[in-house]
């Protein structure tokens, strides 16, 4: 994006149009902050699992740390994956497919957005998917 846009104060509204270049960047930007954050905590996290790596001689402790590192190990891993999906946001935001139901096509609510950036479905998509998986499930 060669332009810069203010972002300042600025929160996407129903008024303007959808997925315009300042709603687009408005994403962007949320999107690359929270991977910011996850990459931190990825980092606070190996340097915490470095430092206890340390052999506790009491049975309970290195149980309970051993808990504790698969515990952290497992966020992380979901972290990952939630990296993942947020590359796959931008890139849709490059080509002019973020926003956009993978299954209607039509535009996914600001708010659903706003509160899940990642979402490739609109409310009702993702409802219809999720009743799908409770019947193949409950069989």
């Amino acid at each position: 994006m060669s332009e810069s846009i203010d972002l300042t104060n600025y929160v996407p509204s129903e008024n303007e149009e959808f997925m315009n270049p300042r709603q687009r960047a408005y994403f962007r930007t949320k999107l690359i902050a929270w991977k910011t954050e996850i990459l931190r905590e990825a980092r606070e996290t190996l340097g915490h699992l470095a430092e206890e790596s340390a052999n506790h001689p009491d049975l309970a402790d290195r149980a309970s740390s051993e808990t504790d590192r698969a515990i952290e190990l497992r966020a992380r891993d979901r972290q990952r994956k939630l990296i993942s999906k947020i590359d796959a946001a931008v890139q849709r935001i490059d080509d002019g497919t973020y926003g956009y139901c993978e299954e209607t096509g039509e535009p996914i609510s600001l708010k659903r957005l706003d509160a899940r950036p990642i979402a490739t479905l609109s409310i009702e998509a993702q409802e219809r998917h999720e009743r799908r998986e409770k019947v193949y499930r409950d069989e």
